[in-house]
């Protein structure tokens, strides 16, 4: 990995050298501010100032020279233009061949441009970043805020690209008349905008726009200093997921597992108090069954998180016949007459929570332009699993023996998860897809097993720092100031494994914290609430298994409309806190 003052360096276009972001002199004024700090010659606000002067006197030389060569660019396609009307009054073959490679030649300028803009915006939240860390201030938070939101920002064409976007569509829409027209037809891209003009060209402006968007976005932009996504969000060439890569049915796959899980943990609900008397327990004993899925949760969570780090495939299969088995002795229990095997079957199905699976799969595995539709799935079906299962559980209302085998109220939901989770372990072998990156794992292990290798820790150092990344991030990050540039040792220590729980709470920022303990409190208020909603209605108002169901299954639905007001409206009028 080359570190970007020297990618900044290798990838400048020569003449337009002056007017990129001088990072090297910015990292060398921080190194400056630290020092005067340290030993009281100036202040931080005084600090905050200079470097706020410095910051905008770069961003406007950026800018002015970005609305320059958009003027050269939009003036070429103007000319162009007027040629392309004369010749289409003459049907000159040969000149609108050459009239093609001629926009085809802005378009080569155009993705300049873009990689011009690209460049100097990571810079520019690069150098935001580094104050951030070295002065332990949230100068980005209150830089971007002041500059963004002012009538007069020149940030906005960094970040916006308004007038680039522009011009792209006239490139585009040029080239697509001349083709149209060559072919008779008379449409216009804005005729049916799902059709993308097929050009080498158009190609490579589209990828540079979208490369730009993602890279300059300003809610990913802010989301950097609020941990929401991960550093230096790949993009291009260098993002993992691609629409090529991405697989439909694996997502849909693990989306399913969510829901199953929710429901196998709620389905018991309404009957787990009438399973414990049935057992010769006391009825408040059904808060232990429902719980001890939960506890064990706990541990799933750990091992499930690194085995993530090299498949999602066997995960998935072994949490399919953990939740098969546990539910198989649920239900078992009944005739055994046996208390501890029903707990057992519930430790089970904990033990087989592949929660961790899921979530991370969404955040490594699906493109990031779908990431956020494909998150909302994941809570949506885990509000839908929550809603259902009990409202199954009303389903199950009867009594019949076979074999021996007793089927009622209480083993039924034992049995149909079991079935459930079988059918969705045959649908698992037969449609999951393994991430390209782990199929590239493997090949690179398996190459490498048939070499002689250094040593085993060399191997095990390759496969964290290159074929998977961890699903605990580090945020301490290494400062060296004698080095020219330390962005590969951040970005390489930002992405080390956390190797206990000590070492993972250090991890936490008190914000982070705050989010756990409150997550913490709502699921201990919820789970005492739907744990011991059946001995409570029972008690008090003389409710029956259906009517308790069909509680918990209203209760469930709830979460629906109270996340889709919260995570699309409130959260964009106000801060998370």
């Amino acid at each position: 990995m080359v570190n970007f003052g020297k990618k900044l360096m290798a990838d400048q276009v020569e003449e337009w050298k002056g007017y990129y972001i001088n990072y090297k002199l910015m990292k060398k004024l921080l190194k400056q501010y630290v020092q005067q700090t340290q030993i009281g010659g100036k202040d931080c606000e005084q600090v905050l100032k200079e470097f706020s002067r410095i910051l905008d006197d770069q961003i406007e030389r950026i800018v002015l020279f970005l609305l320059q060569q958009q003027g050269h660019l939009s003036r070429r396609i103007e000319e162009l233009g007027a040629q392309r009307a004369a010749i289409m009054q003459q049907v000159d073959t040969s000149r609108v061949f050459q009239l093609r490679e001629d926009y085809r030649e802005v378009g080569r300028d155009l993705v300049k441009l873009l990689r011009f803009v690209d460049m100097n915006a990571t810079g520019l939240r690069k150098i935001l970043k580094k104050f951030d860390k070295r002065f332990g201030y949230k100068f980005t938070d209150y830089y971007v805020t002041t500059r963004s939101n002012h009538p007069y920002s020149q940030l906005q064409q960094v970040f916006k690209q308004v007038g680039i976007v522009a011009v792209a569509g006239a490139l585009s829409r040029n080239l697509a008349y001349l083709e149209h027209e060559h072919r008779g037809s008379f449409l216009s891209i804005y005729d049916n905008p799902s059709v993308v003009l097929q050009d080498p060209i158009i190609d490579q402006v589209n990828h540079a726009v979208q490369k730009l968007t993602h890279a300059t976005s300003f809610m990913q932009y802010l989301g950097q200093h609020a941990l929401i996504v991960q550093d230096d969000t790949p993009s291009g060439s260098e993002d993992n997921v691609d629409d090529e890569s991405y697989h439909f049915m694996s997502l849909m796959l693990n989306l399913v597992n969510t829901f199953l899980y929710m429901v196998n943990t709620y389905i018991i609900v309404p009957t787990a108090d009438d399973y414990s008397v049935s057992l010769g327990a006391a009825a408040t004993v059904c808060g232990i069954i429902i719980g001890s899925m939960a506890v064990a949760q706990v541990f799933s969570s750990v091992y499930f998180s690194a085995w993530s780090n090299r498949s999602y495939f066997r995960p998935l299969v072994f949490s399919s016949i953990m939740l098969f088995s546990g539910n198989l002795l649920y239900a078992l229990a009944y005739d055994l007459n046996s208390l501890t095997v029903l707990l057992i079957g519930r430790i089970l199905c904990g033990l087989g929570s592949a929660r961790a699976v899921n979530r991370r799969y969404i955040s490594d595995c699906v493109p990031l332009k779908i990431r956020l539709q494909a998150s909302a799935g994941f809570v949506s079906a885990s509000a839908l699993g929550m809603a259902c299962g009990p409202g199954l559980a009303g389903f199950l209302q009867t009594k019949f023996t076979i074999y021996s085998l007793t089927f009622n109220q209480s083993t039924l939901p034992g049995w149909v998860m079991s079935i459930a989770w079988l059918l969705y372990l045959v649908w698992l072998w037969f449609s999951f897809k393994e991430p390209e990156h782990f199929a590239k794992a493997a090949a690179e292990a398996a190459a490498r097993t048939s070499q002689p290798s250094e040593s085993g820790h060399q191997e095990s150092a390759n496969l964290e720092e290159g074929l998977a990344q961890p699903l605990l991030l580090g945020s301490e990050e290494r400062l060296d100031d004698n080095s020219e540039d330390n962005d590969d040792e951040d970005a390489k220590s930002s992405h080390e494994p956390a190797t206990s729980f000590a070492s993972a709470y250090k991890l936490l920022t008190p914000s982070v914290k705050v989010q756990l303990l409150i997550y913490f409190m709502l699921k201990y208020a919820m789970e005492i609430l739907l744990s011991e909603s059946s001995v409570v209605t029972t008690y008090y108002f003389n409710w029956d298994t259906s009517a308790v169901a069909i509680f918990l299954a209203i209760l469930g639905l709830t979460v629906l409309p109270v996340n889709a007001i919260v995570g699309s409206y409130v959260t964009n009028w106000f801060e998370d806190r």
